[in-house]
């Protein structure tokens, strides 16, 4: 983490001090060996009654992205989702219930995207008014994406579909009015005792919840290419929208648009990896054949 830059550098430094602090606070006693994710530390606790929860340390250099995270879990209280038990969002430090580490990469393909596809309808929630809206994101995005040169590696015909189909679905009001996770693939799907699964760690904003199939596509992606890769995807695709009862054509143009979107980054960031461009144009590919 500290090799990601300053700020990140500053946040590792401080987590010490941090995690020491929340634990004498909240009278919590640590439990087991500390995890972590892309951009969090999470300490398993006891708390003074008894229950096993987890203490999440989230850095702020992703604020954009997790600025709302406990407003959510609030939202949903432990409905589909893991259950928010306190929270200090100056600090970005949350406690959660204890789930297992255990997630949807153990369980067959197919049911991993009827387990997913069912949790949609019960994260997808009316719009809380202090997020940000997904079509304040795709607009920025595609005025990126339109702004690259023409030489980039992205098919131009691929580049046109996408700025065009954005460009309708940011203009749609369809495109806003529902929490939506924004990050909801197969490691942000943990065991619970509560609940057989449950989700966690959202990226949440008021969107459409079409938008959210193409994590579950392009996540796992080395059972996609074990076998026909479009015949793959496709099967992906298709369960969650039937399972889910989503719109085929509309969760279709989200897929595009975030594929290419993808892509884009790669290029921005200046490391356009040809096998991960190459997994972007077959996931946006297969779902119009």
């Amino acid at each position: 983490m500290r090799d990601r830059g300053e700020d990140w550098a500053a946040w590792v430094d401080g987590l010490p001090a941090l995690a020491t602090g929340l634990l004498d606070e909240w009278d919590l006693t640590v439990d087991g060996a500390l995890m972590n994710g892309f951009c969090s530390l999470v300490v398993p606790v006891v708390t003074a009654d008894g229950e096993r929860a987890a203490l999440k340390l989230h850095t702020d250099a992703d604020a954009d992205e997790s600025e709302f995270e406990a407003l959510a879990l609030q939202r949903w209280h432990g409905d589909g989702t893991v259950l928010l038990l306190r929270a200090d969002p100056r600090r970005w430090a949350l406690l959660l219930e204890r789930l297992h580490t255990r997630d949807l990469l153990t369980v067959g393909d197919t049911e991993a995207c009827e387990i997913v596809a069912g949790l949609y309808g019960r994260i997808h929630v009316p719009a809380l008014p202090q997020l940000r809206t997904l079509t304040s994101y795709v607009e920025r995005w595609t005025d990126d994406l339109v702004a690259l040169p023409n030489d980039v590696p992205i098919p131009r015909r691929m580049r046109e579909q996408c700025v065009s189909l954005a460009r309708d679905l940011v203009a749609d009001p369809a495109s806003v009015g529902r929490i939506i996770h924004g990050d909801l693939h197969h490691m942000n799907v943990l065991a619970g005792d509560r609940e057989p699964w449950l989700v966690i760690d959202p990226k949440p904003m008021s969107g459409d919840p079409h938008y959210e199939p193409a994590p579950m596509l392009w996540n796992r992606w080395e059972d996609i290419v074990a076998g026909d890769a479009r015949s793959n995807l496709r099967r992906r695709f298709h369960t969650l929208v039937d399972v889910a009862g989503l719109d085929e054509d509309r969760a279709r143009d989200w897929v595009v648009v975030r594929m290419i979107h993808n892509a884009s980054w790669a290029v921005i960031d200046g490391d356009p990896d040809d096998d991960y461009l190459t997994m972007c144009f077959t996931v946006a590919k297969a779902v119009q054949d």
